[in-house]
């Protein structure tokens, strides 16, 4: 053959996905946390900081480092 095959093989790692309402009462030791899309009612954006034991075990993903938490006005009334 003129040329040499060589092969490179990637690490993969088995990962779940969940949503906040599923996650709620489950503690999960490595959390990853998608804030791209502002989808959050009042309570929830705790409940999905608060699924792991340490702070260095959540990793967040949040474009320019900012995410809306929507609370419906009429629920502070």
């Amino acid at each position: 053959m003129p040329f040499e095959f060589e092969r490179l093989q990637f690490p993969v790692r088995l990962a779940f996905a969940m949503t906040i309402n599923k996650a709620q009462g489950q503690s999960l030791q490595v959390c990853g946390l998608n804030l791209e899309n502002p989808c959050f009612s009042h309570g929830q954006l705790y409940v999905a900081c608060s699924r792991v034991g340490k702070p260095s075990d959540l990793f967040v993903y949040a474009p320019d480092g900012k995410t809306r938490n929507i609370v419906y006005p009429t629920a502070l009334q």
